[in-house]
């Protein structure tokens, strides 16, 4: 039988003391006396991962190449090594056993019986259940020492502070770093200057090649409000701020949210733990400074309004991916700017983006012309709605898994046809054959049921004749309105069925979110990645003659 090894360490102290290669040690032991083979290949690490959630590379790893049966026999010391929740350990279980894999436990040895299956509920339940009650305990030990005086919230001190590395988290030994202290103490004196900005805040710093909190050379205006805005500085420091929840937006426009895909938002305040910290700036000066932002803030470029551009704040550029934004020269021409173009701050002068300006009436003309097409003529959407019921836009997520089954099921033929050549040439008597032949059809036909659950989640996902009633409606609501629409109306269109558009030289794509709910446009379709939006289209139009493509 062909072996494969499962390990999993959840802390660096583990990793640290090879804990995981006394694991390995003993798969390999056991796999040899069975006589299995074992390919180095077949082997998954997971050092540093909590068996409390699913996502781990080792583990993903090994159930990618489960489904092209590469192994018959997976070996793991125990089962809180694969995960430590009960319906985790069952999901990838059956997962495997579907494919006509085992699995071994070297610690807890389980035959297929309804009591050893009990018995391993019962320790999933146990482990998930320590799982938790650590957790608990942790988080409210944290607390208590925290509301003590004797926790720091940090888990790695602030610009301007220095903490010994045998007691990074205690109050107690906390100490000022001068040179990193007065170059923080100059920035909110440079901030409190008549016009100042953060860009010209962070300009100075990069100019006096004063390195960042990360050593980088290069400061941006997120580093410096981050500095300026951090209450440590006036003496006090707060645990117990922040909790995290799921992102519900992407940072940016064309990159996903992430792999935890969770973002930190402010508890109220009466939940803050104040913990006091040297101080460094004035109570005074710090309010002053916090006065400005909040004013600043209100009257920053991307907020002023003075200038009517339709797509503001909806532009990326083609070729560094950066975000574009409306600029306007003696009040005559408009343009969107890359904002990699000019920005010494993001990129020294050889790296800067060389995308061209794009001038904004046109642009935003083009876009508007080709949005009113697709809501005069829903046959464009219904058109890429039946692309879509082909597969063209299912998830990456669903293409990947069609592709990797597609590769399974040539595999699983090609051995089939490899099995008779090797009985008809009498290489394999026919008891043999048959034995191989059964394995075969057994990993055929899990194969196929496979196949059946993806076509059937790719089709719960499209839900093709609804969607496309619920656009047709919507369009209707909408048509009676374009011709007269103001610019407000106009802005409020784009913003609820765009959600990108990519300029490349004389190249734009529109991205774009139609709503499918009976409701109209109160509940847009997605907010997933833009690489999973349901219509997209690329009209390749020239900047000179605007002509909106037909899809």
């Amino acid at each position: 039988m062909r072996a494969a090894i499962y390990v999993r360490v959840s802390t660096q102290g583990q990793v640290e003391t090879q804990t995981a290669d006394q694991q390995l040690i003993r798969l390999k032991e056991y796999i040899a006396t069975q006589n299995w083979l074992l390919e180095q290949n077949h082997i998954y690490r997971d050092e540093g991962y909590s068996g409390a959630r699913l996502a781990r590379p080792g583990l993903d790893n090994l159930r990618d190449h489960a489904v092209l049966f590469e192994f018959d026999v997976v070996v793991i010391t125990a089962p809180d090594r694969l995960a430590r929740n009960y319906v985790h350990q069952m999901l990838v279980m059956q997962e495997l056993e579907q494919r006509g894999i085992q699995v071994e436990f070297l610690d807890r040895p389980m035959a297929d019986t309804p009591h050893d299956r009990l018995l391993l509920q019962i320790r999933g339940a146990v482990a998930e259940y320590e799982r938790v009650l650590i957790n608990d305990r942790m988080r409210r030990g944290r607390l208590m020492k925290c509301r003590a005086g004797k926790l720091l919230p940090w888990s790695r001190a602030p610009y301007g502070y220095i903490v010994p590395p045998d007691a990074p988290r205690d109050p107690d030994h906390v100490q000022i770093d001068e040179a990193e202290a007065a170059i923080i103490i100059r920035m909110f004196d440079w901030y409190l200057e008549p016009g100042a900005t953060l860009y010209q805040v962070a300009k100075r710093l990069t100019d006096l090649a004063i390195l960042t909190p990360h050593g980088k050379e290069r400061w941006s205006t997120s580093t410096v409000r981050n500095i300026l805005t951090n209450t440590a500085y006036t003496g006090t420091t707060y645990a117990n701020r922040y909790r995290m929840v799921e992102a519900t937006h992407r940072h940016s426009p064309l990159k996903n949210k992430g792999k935890r895909g969770k973002v930190a938002v402010l508890r109220p305040e009466e939940e803050w733990i104040p913990i006091p910290v040297p101080a460094i700036v004035d109570d005074l000066v710090f309010q002053q400074v916090q006065e400005k932002l909040s004013k600043n803030r209100q009257t920053a470029s991307r907020n002023n309004t003075r200038h009517s551009y339709l797509l503001r704040g909806m532009i990326s550029c083609g070729l560094c991916r950066r975000g574009a934004g409306g600029r306007t020269s003696g009040d005559k021409y408009h343009y969107y700017v890359c904002r990699g173009h000019s920005d010494a701050l993001q990129l020294p002068l050889e790296q800067r983006c060389t995308a061209r300006f794009m001038p904004a009436q046109k642009l935003d003309d083009l876009v508007w012309a080709d949005l009113c097409q697709v809501l005069t003529h829903p046959d464009i959407i219904a058109h890429a709605l039946e692309r879509a019921h082909g597969g063209a836009w299912l998830p990456q997520q669903l293409q990947t898994r069609q592709r990797t089954l597609t590769r399974a099921a040539r595999q699983i033929e090609q051995q089939q046809k490899r099995l008779l050549d090797a009985y008809l040439v009498e290489i394999i008597d026919l008891p043999e054959f048959e034995r191989k032949r059964t394995e075969l059809d057994r990993k055929q036909k899990a194969l196929k049921i496979e196949v059946a659950q993806l076509e059937k989640t790719a089709a719960d996902q499209l839900e093709l004749s609804v969607v496309a009633t619920s656009i047709t409606a919507f369009c209707q609501q909408i048509q009676p309105v374009l011709a007269q629409a103001s610019f407000e109306q106009k802005r409020q269109l784009v913003e609820l069925l765009i959600d990108r558009v990519i300029v490349l030289d004389e190249e734009v794509e529109i991205r774009y979110v139609i709503p499918t709910n009976p409701d109209g446009p109160h509940s847009p379709f997605c907010h997933l990645y833009t690489d999973y939006q349901s219509v997209r289209r690329r009209p390749q139009d020239h900047l000179s003659g605007f002509h909106p493509g037909a899809g």
